[in-house]
């Protein structure tokens, strides 16, 4: 085989240690492939039944979470997230009374009970490698709506979020959804030592955005801040725009991958956001321009031809969110 393949494939040299030029300006740092599908494989009696006993892609989609089995990585993260609950907004946090393995599921990982009211809680823990994706939502919710008592709230807990994924857990009815982001630290070897104090789990607020259409016939979006989960109250609450570091706007969201083709920095002081990146650079950038991306309302742009716009937003601790929203005269 290997003989064949060289006798007939194309051939092609990669390099994984690119020569150092002293002339040219690096911007940017390794990038990442997030929301790698599962593998699929059939079982030997499906392999054998033929046609006929080929999985739907939804039943292969079980299958594959159901074979990988329980990880010894998420036994790690549900004891670290008993030890340091789930930070929240003001130096609030979202504590555990007890949390063990959930059995019989395939999507959720950990029951529990809440230190301060006694609630019964699930979790889903997102993939080591990948982003959470839409359809473990939709299966971790069906399994949670077949338990009994049912719980009062979810939390999927995972690295990075599939945008489609953040948007039907923030839109969630009779059920206490939330989003905790997973500190990278979780991924190493060896986790960091076992204290209470580790910031190894943060609530991801829901971004609160306004959508106009102008007298022009343009869009135009305003954000105005994220709304946190209140961990004392129990509710959403708004958190204003007094701590959003960074948000860019993607004019034309394909549903897949997020091009920003407006990019703000509210936060940024007089010689920082775009003004410190033309100098790091060394770019020539419309000076006019510039104090329009230090805002929270986006230029007018546009309807794409997928009639989508994407908002993301990253608070001052570097918690980043989603917001999709359709380009809908009659939706507003």
């Amino acid at each position: 085989m290997d003989r064949a393949i060289a006798a007939s494939a194309e051939s092609e040299t990669l390099y994984d240690q690119p020569e150092k030029s002293k002339t040219k300006l690096r911007i940017t740092g390794p990038f990442t492939v997030e929301a790698v599908p599962f593998p699929t494989v059939l079982s030997l009696e499906a392999a054998e039944g033929g046609a006929s006993a080929t999985p739907t892609e939804d039943q292969a989609y079980q299958t594959s979470i159901a074979r990988s089995g329980e990880s010894n990585r998420q036994q790690q993260w549900r004891d670290e997230l008993l030890k340091t609950g789930i930070r929240g907004k003001g130096g609030q946090k979202l504590e555990f009374a007890e949390l063990e393995v959930m059995a019989g599921t395939t999507c959720l990982h950990a029951t529990g009970t809440l230190a301060e009211t006694g609630e019964r809680v699930v979790v889903s823990f997102g993939p080591e490698h990948g982003a959470l994706e839409q359809r473990q939502v939709e299966h971790a919710l069906n399994e949670a709506g077949e338990l009994f008592p049912r719980p009062k709230m979810i939390v999927f807990c995972a690295f990075t979020f599939d945008p489609e994924a953040a948007k039907d857990i923030d839109a969630l009815k009779g059920i206490t959804a939330l989003k905790a982001q997973m500190n990278t630290d979780l991924l190493t070897e060896d986790l960091k030592k076992a204290r209470s104090s580790n910031q190894s789990f943060w609530l991801m607020g829901q971004p609160d955005v306004a959508l106009t259409l102008t007298a022009d016939g343009l869009w135009q979006v305003e954000v105005n801040g994220f709304d946190y989960f209140d961990t004392v109250k129990g509710e959403l609450i708004s958190g204003g725009k007094g701590k959003i570091a960074m948000w860019s706007l993607d004019t034309d969201y394909d549903g897949r991958s997020l091009f920003p083709h407006q990019v703000f920095f509210p936060m940024a002081g007089k010689d920082e956001g775009w003004k410190k990146l033309k100098k790091t650079i060394r770019a020539e950038l419309d000076e006019s321009m510039l104090d329009q991306f230090h805002g929270t309302v986006s230029l007018p742009f546009e309807a794409g031809k997928h009639a989508k716009a994407a908002v993301k937003i990253v608070d001052d601790r570097g918690i980043e969110s989603l917001k999709i929203l359709p380009l809908v005269k009659g939706a507003l």
